[in-house]
């Protein structure tokens, strides 16, 4: 097999998809794909997703986010398949596709990972609603969408860790999406796109998380200078009580 022209032709197929999916705009524009990538490449994804007890991760044990986040600073730590998928989703033929169905044009992926890479919730993870950061300093550029793949092919109900949509002040819950094995989600990111999995979970939560970028500053701008996550929990203040950093 040709791994280039099977990771392009790959990578067809899945821009087909997005510009297929229903675009939801309430509460703010998202997408949802299920089957995003070929099964085989999924399950492949899966395997090669680090245990939790490797050196990789980050860990975050606070009131605010219980997980764990990869350490990776660039597209050649991504292990196996994933490698193949990030290649994948950062290349131009995914960032044109999300752009005409977004509607964010002049899409710039994040090299360095900042924010990005693979995410593990264990049991009793959470992750606080909250607004993303929206200024990359290396890059001088404004996050403006994210993709989230999931890879949890044995989720119930009752595990938890639906991934909640709120209203524009993060106060009211207005859709759950449940992190179902090959499901992507598409969000646009701004100053009123709350969202989290508040209640803690009761199974291993694998995730793929990308951010993208443009120079064009982001919608629903409240707070017009840089910012890290502000949290609800935290007044809608970042971990260190600040509205920007």
């Amino acid at each position: 097999m040709n791994t280039q022209n099977y990771t392009r032709n790959t990578a067809k197929e899945c821009a087909l998809k997005i510009e297929r999916a229903v675009k939801h705009r309430e509460p703010f524009r998202h997408l949802v794909i299920d089957r995003f990538l070929p099964t085989a490449m999924a399950d492949r994804c899966l395997e090669d997703f680090p245990h939790e007890n490797t050196n990789i991760w980050d860990i975050s044990n606070d009131d605010v986010e219980i997980k764990m986040r990869s350490k990776f600073d660039s597209e050649f730590d991504f292990p196996g398949e994933l490698a193949n998928v990030v290649r994948i989703l950062n290349s131009s033929i995914i960032l044109k596709a999300m752009a005409e169905a977004i509607g964010i044009t002049k899409l710039i992926p994040d090299p360095y990972f900042t924010g990005g890479g693979l995410n593990l919730m264990t049991e009793g993870g959470a992750l606080d609603v909250h607004i993303d950061g929206n200024y990359h300093d290396a890059m001088r550029l404004n996050r403006r969408l994210n993709a989230i793949l999931f890879l949890n092919p044995k989720w119930k109900k009752h595990m938890g860790g639906e991934f909640g949509l709120y209203n524009k002040s993060g106060t009211i819950l207005r859709k759950s999406i449940e992190p179902i094995m090959n499901r992507l989600v598409i969000f646009d990111t701004h100053d009123e796109s709350y969202h989290g999995i508040p209640s803690p979970i009761s199974f291993d939560r694998r995730s793929l998380i990308l951010y993208y970028y443009t120079v064009e500053p982001r919608q629903h701008m409240v707070i017009s200078e840089p910012h890290s996550a502000l949290w609800r929990k935290k007044d809608f203040t970042d971990k260190k009580g600040n509205k920007t950093r």
